[in-house]
């Protein structure tokens, strides 16, 4: 076990002393073959981060590039904004559609762990909410409805768990968003000094209320984002680095099993709230 993990009081329920309640899982499975998490908030939350995405791009390109003086300027800019938000959309993209490590649900019947071939007082645990062998630093989300390895959080914004296999891509998408948000408020402050100092109705095709109101909103959502996701990185460059997840960080949330010498080779399952041992004796 990671020594991470704290423990847990651990008490016998009778209701899990047969391996063999776990239906087998099912040979087709649209799970397996294509990702994708059917939660309400969290593809509104996933449709809202596109559509924040492309009103920064209408803003940046038709507010501020395109009425610009200066066309280098609005080329190196449009280049570099249009890339980084490429690259963030691709990368939420990935995160979104990418299986985080999902154990397989349902595999804890009764041949399925004698298949393990269990050696005397060695322990597995089982999940009693999806019926499967959990594999060490594992852990079950309500979200999905699964155990997935490695599982830092769910985060609603990419509508998928942060886990062992797309990490990878949600670290990706918080540096790009953080990083085309402060390039947003960087374009906003110059366009602002140039509006300043020439007239209005010359810095922006649209006309100056509407121009205030659209860069106001811009700096807010750019500001607001910045901070989020620049957080969001730091947090998940730490959990890389300390090698230890969001979940394994909560205390409480790790749990020790017990193995009690019984005569003769007797199948035990111990259960916790939210594992389940098994041990051969």
């Amino acid at each position: 076990m990671s020594s991470t993990n704290r423990s847990r009081d651990i008490e016998r329920r009778a209701e899990y002393l047969q391996a063999d309640q776990c239906l087998p899982p099912s040979s087709d499975n649209s799970m397996d073959r294509i990702w994708f998490i059917k939660d309400g908030c969290g593809l509104a939350c996933a449709i809202v981060t596109w559509m924040l995405i492309f009103y920064a791009e209408f803003v940046v390109i038709f507010v501020m590039l395109v009425p610009a003086k200066d066309l280098l300027y609005s080329i190196i800019n449009g280049i570099i904004f249009n890339t980084l938000a490429f690259l963030a959309l691709a990368s939420h993209s990935r995160a979104m559609l990418t299986d985080p490590g999902a154990v397989p649900k349902g595999n804890a019947t009764k041949e399925f762990i004698e298949s393990l071939q269990l050696k005397p007082g060695q322990v597995v645990y089982k999940c009693p909410k999806c019926c499967s062998i959990k594999p060490e630093r594992a852990h079950h989300c309500s979200v999905c409805k699964r155990c997935i390895r490695k599982m830092d959080h769910h985060c609603p914004w990419v509508n998928n768990c942060v886990g062992e296999n797309n990490q990878k891509y949600f670290v990706l998408f918080t540096m790009y968003i953080a990083l085309i948000s402060l390039h947003a408020l960087i374009m906003v402050c110059f366009h602002f000094l140039y509006c300043f100092e020439e007239e209005w109705t010359k810095c922006s095709s649209f006309s100056p209320p509407s121009t205030v109101i659209l860069l106001i909103l811009l700096c807010f959502e750019g500001l607001l984002f910045l901070i989020f996701t620049a957080v969001m990185f730091g947090t998940q460059v730490h959990s890389i680095c300390s090698d230890e997840t969001g979940e394994e960080g909560r205390p409480g949330n790790g749990s020790t099993a017990i193995s009690n010498s019984t005569p003769g080779n007797e199948m035990q399952l111990l259960s916790a709230p939210s594992h389940l041992g098994l041990t051969l004796h």
